[in-house]
């Protein structure tokens, strides 16, 4: 069986709504768990904010590092991680 790969819809394509989990499959044994499930909170960020917590998450923090890495002034990293940094106390308040 073809394993279908992508990256996990977080919006409804249709009305931008926030999705949820409903059903996981083990591909080993074919136990399937079926519910309603939240999206974890980091999962919920768009593929961008995601890449960039990755990144700064191997650079150990280091702003300077993502600067270069990125080819971005210190000071434009920095408001992107002030930017992150209050779009996910938003989405934790709302959880």
């Amino acid at each position: 069986m073809n394993e279908v790969k992508g990256r996990l819809p977080y919006k409804c394509p249709s009305c931008e709504s926030e999705l949820k989990v409903s059903k996981l499959h083990c591909k080993e044994c074919g136990t399937d768990v079926v519910g309603n499930y939240e999206l974890p909170l980091l999962a919920r960020l768009p593929e961008k904010d995601q890449r960039f917590i990755l990144e700064f998450v191997k650079t150990s923090g280091s702003l300077k590092d993502m600067s270069q890495k990125m080819e971005l002034s210190y000071p434009s990293v920095r408001n992107r991680l002030d930017d992150l940094i209050e779009k996910l106390i938003n989405m934790e308040e709302l959880l």
